[in-house]
This record gives structure tokens, C-alpha cells and sequence, in this order.
């Protein structure tokens, strides 16, 4: 369809191709606007911040039941560990994670942008933005309608225009072992350490070309305390099966967002999505489906806007933004009352199920 003339370059800028971007501008594209997408990296798969697991519901209700099949391994359960190692299995009928080639996935993701008709520049990065008229007037890009920062827990874009910044956030390091094969790789291995992963768990898991290994911890920039990601290697890869000669083959850092940000996610034809908005699970951090869910209804809502048949943009994007109410309560008592003993004694009773399964199945859970 043309575009009648417009003072506008792109009637939507996007800031970051990740999961969030990638959903907004596709779905802004179906509607055939004119969606532009920057980019900082030259290679959409590398320096990544992201484990790249996948839940059922993304897969079976969004875009990335796309993916091609070999970018992905199904993993049918979880086993809990306590801080002495011992463990159970969890796991829920018909539900199931997907672990990803995540460095492919995200190129993946780069070409179906490309595919759609979405303008994705690579290696240009945002530096500032003013308003001018009605919309936005981006430096290096022009004029568009609408803006939308999909760039993170440190968005330049919230930085520039004033809107709410996250403070409250993770630290993780991820080490890939490529061609490794785990004995259990049926499971996603989730292990809960004081010592090694204050505030957070560290993790195992099979993925298509090999394991993934990752630990998180609560950051604090007054104290800040990088992971101890070899100890805790060393701590748990004889219940993992991983080799003491074994060299990983990549490794993978950043900050994750667990909270909101202190301030609001959208302005006048402004809106932040995913990290940037603080778009993610603040007990397990987990966000590819939730970020995926309010970046595809922020891109929606500009098009039927732009369209005139739709509500304010600004007005949508709050109210897509999930509450998690209950997973901020759980989140405030890991913060303050994590203790190693109590796991050591409860793993195996309902209580511990129960609230593991509502972490990881949303209640779907039966013991194993």
C-alpha cells in the first residue's frame, strides 16, 4: 500500500532489535506502516543478555512459533536443588521451555524483520531525540511519529526523553559449553545458593549446540559483586556431568531488570518496552514472553492509532504492562530473608513444590 506524503520519515523508530523491538515492529509492519529499527551491534547474535529460554506459551501464541526447528530443544522438566545439592523433579503435563541457539535466534529474528518489510539498521546506535511537532525527530534517522526505546535495563532512549529508568536489577554471567551433552538434558536445573547466587539461582540447562551454565546475583552498584560463575562450576558439575578438563566456549554477561522503573514508561508519543520498561517476571527474571506480549501490543496500538482506530498508544502500553503482584512479594522476601537452611530442610515437601511450581509451571506443576 503507499504511503500518502507525510512530514515523517518512519512513522514508528524503534530503539533495539531484541525480543520487545523485534515484536513491535513486526507487528506495526502487518499494518504496513513504515518502522524503522536501530541497532548498536553489527551482528544481532553477538554480546547477547539474555539465557534465549523460550516458555510454552510464547511458542504456542506469538511470532516465535516460527522458529526454525533446529534452533530449539524442548525441556520437559525442572530439577530443584537446594544449597546441599539435594533435589527434586518438577514437572507439568503438556508444558515444556524451549532452549535456543540463541545467538542464531536473534539473527533469525533480524532476517524476518528484513522479511517483513521493517527498515533494520544495523551498527547504528540512538543518541538523542527531540520533539518536534507532533512526534519525534531522531538524530542520524529523521522524523518519525512515534518512538518507541526497546533497549534495555540501561535505555538511552528513557535517559534522553525523561521517562522512568530501572534501577533494581541482576548481574549474570552465562558460559557455553558448545557439543556437551548433559546426562539429564530432560531438565532445566535450577539451583538456589546463597553463597553463589544471593537474591537469584544459578542454572543448567541442554540447549541445541551444547549446555548453558549461568549464574545471576542481586546487583548493587554500591557494592557491586561480580558472580563467582567458575565456583560455582565447580560446585555443581558433578550432579550436572561436566568434565573438570572442560573449557567453556563463549561466555555472556549483562544486567537484568527485577523491578519497575522509577518513573513512567511512556511521554507523548513515547513508549518504553521490555527491560527498558521493566517488562519482566521480578522473581525469575524471565521476560522473552511477557516482552514479546507488550512490545507486539504497543506496535498494534500505533498502527490502529495512526490508523484512527484505536486508543492513545500511551494509554495501552500501561495498561499491557503485567502487575506480578505476587512475584514482587516473592521477590522482596529473597531479598530479605534468603537463607540457605531452610531449602536444605523443606526441598521435598509441598510448600517448596508448590511455590516452585507456581514459579516455573504457573501452578500447572505435579511432583515427580
Amino acid at each position: 500500500m503507499p504511503h500518502p506524503p507525510s512530514a515523517y520519515e518512519h512513522d514508528v523508530v524503534i530503539v533495539g532489535a531484541s525480543f520487545a523491538g523485534a515484536a513491535c515492529a513486526l507487528a506495526a509492519a502487518q499494518y504496513g506502516l513504515r518502522v524503522c529499527v536501530l541497532e548498536r551491534k553489527a551482528d544481532p547474535g553477538e554480546r547477547l543478555h539474555t539465557t534465549g529460554i523460550v516458555v510454552k506459551e510464547a511458542m504456542e501464541q506469538t511470532w516465535l512459533g516460527r522458529m526454525p526447528e533446529h534452533l530449539v530443544q524442548r525441556v520437559a522438566n525442572v530439577r530443584l536443588y537446594a544449597p546441599n545439592l539435594r533435589s527434586v523433579l518438577l514437572a507439568a503435563p503438556g508444558y515444556y521451555f524451549l532452549t535456543t541457539d540463541t545467538p542464531n535466534l536473534m539473527r533469525w529474528l533480524a532476517s524476518e524483520l528484513r522479511a517483513n518489510g521493517v527498515d533494520l539498521r544495523l551498527q547504528q546506535s540512538f543518541t538523542d531525540a527531540h520533539r518536534r511537532g507532533d512526534g519525534w525527530q531522531v538524530e542520524g534517522t529523521g522524523r518519525c511519529a512515534y518512538l518507541v526505546g526497546a533497549d534495555g535495563a540501561r535505555s538511552r532512549v528513557a535517559q534522553r526523553t525523561g521517562l522512568g529508568q530501572v534501577r533494581d536489577t541482576l548481574y549474570g554471567v552465562e558460559r557455553e559449553f558448545n557439543g556437551l551433552q548433559l546426562p539429564q538434558g530432560d531438565a532445566l536445573h535450577c539451583f538456589v545458593s546463597k553463597r553463589y547466587a544471593p537474591g537469584y539461582i544459578g542454572w543448567v540447562a541442554q540447549n541445541p549446540t551444547g549446555v548453558q551454565v549461568g549464574l545471576a546475583l542481586r546487583h548493587d552498584p554500591m557494592q557491586a559483586r561480580v558472580p563467582d560463575i567458575d565456583g560455582f562450576i565447580a560446585h555443581v558439575r558433578d550432579v550436572v556431568g561436566i568434565a573438570p578438563s572442560l573449557q567453556p566456549s563463549s561466555t555472556r554477561a549483562g544486567l537484568v531488570p527485577c523491578g519497575l522503573p522509577d518513573g513512567p514508561i511512556t511521554g507523548h508519543r513515547l513508549v518504553l518496552t521490555g527491560d527498558a520498561a521493566g517488562i519482566v517476571s521480578p522473581l525469575s527474571a524471565g521476560g522473552i514472553h511477557s516482552s514479546w506480549r507488550h512490545g507486539w501490543a504497543v506496535g498494534e496500538a500505533i498502527a490502529r492509532h495512526l490508523r484512527g482506530r484505536g486508543p492513545d498508544t500511551e494509554r495501552v502500553a500501561r495498561q499491557a504492562a503485567p502487575a506480578f503482584h505476587g512475584k514482587r512479594l516473592l521477590r522482596w522476601a529473597m531479598d530479605q530473608l534468603q537463607a540457605d537452611w531452610p531449602l536444605n530442610a523443606l526441598v521435598h515437601t509441598a510448600a517448596t513444590r508448590r511455590i516452585a511450581e507456581q514459579i516455573y509451571f504457573h501452578r500447572r506443576g505435579v511432583r515427580a
